[in-house]
């Protein structure tokens, strides 16, 4: 990474549905912006339930049914050098901020948010986990909320 680049982790429970298809929004997002080259983007999870997986099938349909198609990930968990190496580090729900502010020490130097927080419509507080939803209906209702998050959160940085 270099010092001119900004950098951002987005992190969820598991690190296979939430936190990977922000990943993949945030960098379609940036590519779409011209800004794709000034970006270290990467996701975790806050407990290692999944580690090493593929991102979970739903999330990757998801994607590739909103023209993202060219994303991979292996699942992983937060780490104390994150919390350095980082500059923005989103949860999606409040436990996962719990978790990220007991996690971060006082040499941090990410700025934690909810990435619901951005949210410009205000009709969010979280991102709802869709993992065990059969139907696939909360990946479809996540991915929008998070696209407009996100945008809210680039363009907050413009300003």
């Amino acid at each position: 990474m270099s010092d001119d680049e900004q950098s951002a982790l987005f992190v969820c429970l598991g690190n296979i549905c939430r936190s990977p298809m922000a990943e993949a929004i945030f960098g379609d997002t940036l590519e779409k912006r011209g800004i794709r080259d000034k970006w270290h983007v990467d996701s975790a999870a806050v407990v290692g339930y999944h580690t090493g997986k593929n991102p979970y099938s739903k999330t990757m349909s998801t994607l590739a049914k909103n023209g993202i198609t060219n994303y991979s990930h292996k699942a992983r968990v937060v780490s104390s050098g994150d919390f350095k190496k980082f500059d923005h580090i989103f949860g999606m729900d409040a436990d996962n901020m719990r978790d990220l502010k007991r996690l971060a020490s006082a040499e941090s130097k990410a700025k934690l948010y909810c990435l619901a927080d951005f949210d410009p419509k205000k009709e969010i507080y979280q991102i709802v986990d869709p993992y065990y939803d059969s139907t696939g209906q909360l990946f479809d209702q996540i991915f929008p909320e998070i696209t407009r998050c996100l945008e809210a959160f680039l363009d907050s940085l413009e300003k």
